[in-house]
């Protein structure tokens, strides 16, 4: 075996679903990226803004780096809806999939050497993560934005271990497979997408209950109905996941006691009765601590109201 087989086997045997090499240089979707900030459709997201120029090429955030072995880290699409999205429930994927990031690097030093430098990128750095996945094989961009694999879908994540070695890179995905269906987009409840692969982030569930950090505006509150934090609607659409998202697979994903099997009005009760102390003990460890306590008592305000209207 080569060693990318290698490497790529050893991530498999981590846990990650899918494994893909790139070669590390200009993002091709960056000039669509700066014209999606051009048109202020990135909301509040101002440290998109900042990295521009660094995402422009990923050869930038760290001097020295030739080479990313990409990976996905499924977290399940089976799982019944509900007021939290499905990739939030279990622990904080950044530092379980850094981790393993971090042990995999471990054994390339071991395989190449100590003075093997290495970082491991989970949706922290300024890098276009989509844009290098696809160059390592590993999915096109569906309509509604995600990478979809054709065997896997698109409800997982993405990291990458850039190293400063050159490994022979893996064939890009090259086609689309989308078609002619609209279904994700014609299914977003806000109606987030401009067109096609471009979606007006302050029209997002997902955006609004999570990034925003000002008042959500009252004409998405009845689109937002239970969703607490996140939204999944345009992936439980896709065919691509109704045929082949997985069972929720990955312990550390598994859903944690504090939103485990509770409905919208249970979770968003005991939200806005939450201390600041009791809810960083609650979600220590949780990505839903992206959204901070305020805005995770604004969003349940929000289903409250309108599950009050829907019963009345």
């Amino acid at each position: 075996m080569t060693f990318e087989s290698r490497l790529k086997a050893q991530a498999l045997g981590l846990g990650f679903d899918l494994a893909g090499i790139a070669t590390l240089g200009p993002a091709e979707t960056h000039g669509a990226f700066a014209d999606w900030i051009a048109a202020e459709r990135q909301g509040e997201m101002d440290y998109l803004q900042r990295g521009l120029e660094l995402r422009a090429d990923t050869t930038r955030p760290e001097p020295g780096m030739v080479s990313a072995l990409v990976v996905t880290l499924d977290y399940g699409g089976k799982q019944p809806d509900g007021p939290v999205a499905r990739y939030a429930r279990g622990d904080d994927y950044h530092r379980v999939m850094w981790d393993r990031l971090d042990e995999l690097l471990g054994w390339v030093r071991h395989e190449r050497g100590a003075h093997v430098k290495g970082r491991a990128y989970v949706d922290t750095g300024p890098i276009l993560e989509r844009d290098l996945a696809r160059k390592a094989g590993l999915g096109w961009f569906g309509k509604n934005t995600m990478l979809i694999h054709p065997e896997r879908g698109s409800f997982f994540f993405i990291g990458a271990l850039f190293l400063d070695i050159a490994l022979a890179p893996d064939a890009p995905f090259a086609q689309d497979h989308c078609g002619t269906c609209t279904r994700c987009l014609e299914a977003c409840p806000t109606q987030a997408f401009v067109q096609p692969g471009v979606m007006d982030a302050r029209r997002c569930i997902s955006y609004l209950t999570i990034e925003s950090r000002t008042p959500i505006p009252a004409e998405f509150h009845e689109d937002i109905g239970e969703h607490l934090y996140g939204c999944d609607i345009c992936q439980d659409v896709c065919p691509w996941n109704v045929k082949f998202a997985r069972p929720e697979g990955d312990a550390a994903l598994a859903p944690r006691a504090p939103v485990a099997g509770k409905d919208a009005a249970t979770l968003a009760s005991e939200l806005v009765q939450m201390t600041e102390s009791s809810y960083r003990e609650t979600f220590r460890h949780s990505a839903m601590k992206r959204a901070k306590l305020s805005g995770l008592q604004r969003n349940a305000e929000i289903v409250l109201a309108e599950l009050g209207k829907s019963s009345n």
